[in-house]
C-alpha cells in the first residue's frame, strides 16, 4: 500500500507536498486527464491506493473524501492537442495544467513516472508511484474517475463504442464498432487503428 515516506522526506506536513499522475494515455478515445492533490494531515481517506487497484465503488468514494478534505487540481489535454503534441507531451500539458488549477503554493512535487514533465517546481518523479506515494495515489483517483465521467457523458453522444464501459480502450468491442460506425471527433487519429481507417500516414 501506498504511504507518506516520500511526503515526509521532503517536509511533509511543514512543507506543500503535491502530487501528480494521470489518467488515459492508452486508449483510442478520449482526452488525457491530469491531477494534482496536495493532502493535509487531518482526515486522510482511509484505503487510498492507484485507482487501477480499486473497484469503481471504492475509487467514487475516495473520489468524494478527497475533493471535500484536500486540495486538487486537474488539467486536460483534449483530442486535438494530442494529436498535434503526442501523447507525451500532452499528457506533460495536462500535468502543467492541473498544478496551475492546484492554485497553491507548492514546495516540492511528486510525479508518478520517470520522466519529469517540467513543471517548474523540485520534482521528484517515482516508477509506480500511485503504489507507493499517498499523495500521487489521491491524484490518480481523481484523474481517473475525473476522466471516466468524462467518457460516460462522451458515450451518451456515441453509444455504439460502450464508453461507459471500456473508457475509450482498445478493446475488441471499441474495435468493432469501429470497423462499423468508423472513427468520430473523439478519436485520436494519431493513434492506430484509427489513423490507418483514416489513412494517415
Amino acid at each position: 500500500m501506498p504511504d507518506l515516506q516520500n511526503e515526509k522526506k521532503h517536509g511533509w506536513p511543514n512543507q506543500i507536498i503535491a502530487g501528480v499522475d494521470e489518467a488515459g494515455r492508452g486508449p483510442w478515445a478520449g482526452p488525457v486527464v491530469s491531477a494534482a492533490v496536495v493532502l493535509f494531515e487531518e482526515n486522510i481517506p482511509k484505503g487510498l491506493n492507484d485507482s487501477k487497484k480499486l473497484s469503481e465503488k471504492k475509487r467514487s468514494s475516495l473520489y468524494l473524501d478527497i475533493c471535500d478534505f484536500h486540495k486538487f487540481g486537474v488539467g486536460i489535454a483534449n483530442i486535438e492537442e494530442i494529436d498535434n503534441l503526442n501523447i507525451l507531451q500532452a499528457t506533460f500539458l495536462s500535468m502543467k495544467r492541473a498544478i496551475s488549477d492546484l492554485n497553491s503554493s507548492i514546495d516540492y512535487i511528486l510525479v508518478d513516472g520517470n520522466l519529469d514533465p517540467g513543471l517548474n517546481f523540485a520534482t521528484k518523479c517515482i516508477i509506480k508511484g500511485d503504489s507507493i506515494s499517498l499523495s500521487i495515489a489521491a491524484a490518480s483517483i481523481i484523474a481517473k474517475v475525473t476522466r471516466d465521467n468524462m467518457m460516460i457523458d462522451f458515450d451518451k453522444e456515441y453509444p455504439h463504442f460502450n464508453w461507459k464501459k471500456n473508457k475509450g480502450y482498445g478493446t475488441s468491442e471499441h474495435r468493432n464498432a469501429l470497423e462499423l460506425h468508423g472513427p468520430c471527433k473523439y478519436h485520436r487519429k494519431s493513434f492506430s487503428p484509427i489513423n490507418k481507417m483514416l489513412g494517415v500516414t
